[in-house]
C-alpha cells in the first residue's frame, strides 16, 4: 500500500477536545504525525498526547497568533483540520439574531479564519492540505436546523473556493460531511434512550430520511475519511465534498 505521507509532518486540529476532533488527533498520532490540538475548552484536551493550545476560532487575531507561534516553535504546518463547530436548532421564526450570529461565527467565520491563516503560510511553501468538517445538513434541507445547515453550507462552499485558489500552489482543500455521529452534539438532542433508534429510522414528521446502513457513525468513522484526505493516498483529490453518513442523504 502507498505510504500515507503523514509521518513526521505537522497538523493543526481545531475543535479537538472531543468527538470527531479527538478521534482525528489520535489517528494522526497513530500515523506518526505531529499534532497541535486546539479547543476553546482546554480541559477537554488533557488526555491528548500532543501539544495543546486554547483557541477561539471566532477571534481572527488569536488564530493568526497561534499559527505564527506554531510555525516559530514547531516548524511548518503541513495540515489543517477545521473541526470546531456548534449546533443550533429551532424554527427560523424562533431564532434570534444572537443565535444566528453565534453559529455562523464558529462554523463559518472560524473556518475562514483558520483556513486563511494556513493558506498564507502554506502558499510560499507550495504544499499542504486542509480538511473542513461540514455536515450532510449542508446539502439537504433540515427541519428546525436552518442556521446550522446554512452555516455549514457556507463553510463547504468557502472551502471548495479556497481549494480552487490554492490548487495551483499544490495545496489541497476538501470537505468531509458527516451525518448523525455518536458524539455529545448528537446525544444532546435526544429526549430518551431511544434516540439512536429514532435517528436511524428517520422521521416522516420532520421529513428526515433514515440511515440505510442501520447505524450511527462513530467519531473514528469520520476521522478515517479526514485522515485519508490529508494523506498522500488522496494526492489527486481536491475540492471534494465527501458525505460520510451511511447513505442518509442518498446523494450522488
Amino acid at each position: 500500500m502507498k505510504p500515507s505521507g503523514l509521518e513526521g509532518r505537522l497538523a493543526l486540529v481545531t475543535g479537538a477536545g472531543g468527538g470527531i476532533g479527538a478521534a482525528v488527533v489520535r489517528q494522526l498520532l497513530d500515523e506518526g504525525a505531529r499534532v497541535v490540538a486546539s479547543d476553546l475548552n482546554t480541559a477537554m484536551l488533557a488526555d491528548l498526547a500532543c501539544t495543546t493550545h486554547a483557541l477561539d476560532v471566532r477571534d481572527s487575531t488569536a488564530v493568526d497568533a497561534l499559527v505564527t507561534r506554531i510555525e516559530a516553535e514547531q516548524g511548518p504546518i503541513d495540515f489543517g483540520v477545521n473541526v470546531a463547530g456548534v449546533l443550533a436548532t429551532g424554527l427560523v421564526t424562533e431564532t434570534d439574531d444572537g443565535a444566528w450570529r453565534q453559529v455562523f461565527a464558529v462554523n463559518t467565520d472560524g473556518v475562514f479564519h483558520v483556513s486563511r491563516a494556513l493558506a498564507r503560510v502554506m502558499t510560499p511553501r507550495q504544499r499542504g492540505a486542509i480538511v473542513t468538517v461540514s455536515s450532510n445538513a449542508a446539502g439537504v434541507p433540515r427541519h428546525a436546523m436552518a442556521a446550522y445547515a446554512a452555516s455549514k453550507a457556507a463553510s463547504t462552499m468557502f472551502t471548495r473556493c479556497l481549494g480552487m485558489e490554492l490548487a495551483p500552489h499544490g495545496i489541497r482543500c476538501n470537505i468531509v460531511a458527516p451525518g448523525s455521529t455518536l458524539t455529545p452534539m448528537q446525544t444532546g438532542m435526544w429526549a430518551d434512550d431511544s434516540g439512536a433508534k429514532k435517528v436511524i429510522a428517520g422521521s416522516l414528521e420532520t421529513f428526515k430520511s433514515g440511515i440505510p446502513l442501520g447505524k450511527l457513525a462513530s467519531p473514528d468513522d469520520i476521522a478515517d475519511a479526514i485522515v485519508f484526505l490529508l494523506s498522500d493516498r488522496a494526492a489527486h483529490i481536491t475540492m471534494a465534498d465527501l458525505y460520510v453518513d451511511g447513505g442518509a442523504t442518498q446523494r450522488a
